[in-house]
């Protein structure tokens, strides 16, 4: 009997050709953009907009987080939703439950459902991200998926960079507008989703799943170092993005920064990133992957670790932007880690549970963050930086017999 390897099975029977994956991932990235841009276009004033209605600080601080926890609950069971149903499905649900919970503020109701509201968008947004990647991890040959992977966080960052100033341009008193325009994107979203051919690796016909019983598979996730790593990294990933959700701005404005300082910290942190997309993705289809997360993740924690300690806003600013372009490189090497043990039929599990965890590690920093920088303004940071250093460490020694570069 012949076993076949998953890298086998995955240019034999999982991707298309590079000009018809190609294709799905500009189709992909599109669509990322423009969901993340009306989604992002709501962040900076929704709790201003629910203190604007009655709301108590209290209140605002268990809407914002009600879309990591929703996050945290249906994010794998998406994955497994579209690994069985199909990816392109889920991703077309997702948007479209995004757009319908963003046209739902219009409706007049108590501040109290906007919890629910913003629970149900943290549900539609976390299912798509979930299946675009699976779709990519599924089309993209092994040997390609860094530029492809690093594409289509380009589009979600270029979107975000955009979309939060757009929001804050139009204030709290015309939110109704943000959360027209929130919907309407996340609906026009679903067309370039729908231009996308989804490459199907189970149910369809039978040939993966005969390599699957061949290859004595079983129909849990393979727990592969690879796979346990990447999920490490993701959470240390989520650690510094909580803490910047909540500690960045308050940092700044301790600092003596503007408002338009602040905003311009975090496109700033936006332009970097995606000016380094491309790069990334060459350099983790073409080096040590590993190398390149360790880099990028002990760049990250060292820079989240500094930030409390430099009181120049400038300083603060330009050292956001260097740290962007390590993140660039590790997201797109650790997905390209991440699948490189997993069967085709599981991608959309296997993106769950990585989504999951860095969506957890989010809502875990960024609760814990908010009265840490109420005892001592280091506090967050540091303790987000201790933690990731030594997570990261763990990395290299789970990592340690797996292999860093891609077969060309």
């Amino acid at each position: 009997m012949t076993v076949i390897s998953p890298d086998t099975a995955d240019t034999r029977l999982g991707a298309t050709s590079p000009a018809s994956a190609d294709r799905l991932v500009r189709g992909l990235s599109l669509a990322v953009f423009l969901q993340w841009f009306g989604a992002s276009a709501i962040i900076p004033m929704l709790p201003e907009y629910i203190r604007h209605r009655g709301g108590s600080d209290s209140l605002a601080g268990v809407v914002m987080a009600a879309f990591f926890g929703a996050g945290v609950l249906f994010q794998y069971p998406a994955g497994r939703i579209a690994d069985r149903l199909g990816r392109r499905p889920v991703l077309l649900a997702g948007l479209a439950v995004y757009a319908v919970a963003s046209f739902a503020f219009l409706v007049p109701m108590g501040t109290t459902m906007d919890i629910g509201l913003r629970a149900l968008q943290g549900i539609g947004a976390g299912a798509a991200e979930v299946a675009a990647l699976a779709m990519v991890s599924a089309a993209v040959t092994a040997e390609r998926r860094g530029k492809a992977f690093a594409s289509i966080y380009s589009g979600q960052v270029a979107g975000m960079a955009v979309g939060p100033l757009a929001g804050s341009i139009l204030g709290v008193n015309l939110m109704w507008i943000v959360f027209v325009a929130a919907g309407i994107s996340s609906l026009a979203a679903c067309v370039p989703a729908l231009a996308t051919v989804e490459v199907r690796t189970r149910f369809d016909g039978g040939a993966v799943d005969d390599l699957r019983a061949r290859a004595g598979t079983q129909r849990g996730i393979r727990r592969s170092p690879a796979l346990i790593g990447s999920l490490m990294a993701a959470v240390v990933l989520g650690l510094t993005f909580g803490v910047y959700e909540i500690c960045w701005t308050l940092l700044l404005r301790l600092r003596g920064a503007s408002g338009w300082e602040i905003g311009l910290s975090w496109t700033l942190f936006a332009v970097p990133f995606v000016l380094m997309a491309r790069p990334g993705g060459w350099l983790t289809d073409h080096m040590d992957r590993k190398r390149l997360v360790f880099g990028g993740l002990t760049l990250s924690v060292a820079m989240c670790g500094a930030y409390p300690y430099l009181h120049s806003v400038a300083a603060l600013v330009v050292l956001g932007g260097l740290e962007a372009v390590g993140i660039a490189v590790v997201l797109p090497a650790v997905q390209s880690l991440l699948v490189q043990a997993s069967d085709p039929s599981e991608y959309g599990r296997v993106q769950g549970v990585f989504s999951t965890s860095q969506t957890a590690a989010t809502a875990v920093s960024a609760a814990a963050a908010g009265a840490l920088f109420g005892v001592a303004a280091s506090a967050p940071f540091v303790i987000a930086a201790s933690i990731g250093l030594m997570i990261t460490v763990g990395i290299a020694l789970v990592w340690r017999t797996v292999s860093g570069t891609v077969a060309h």
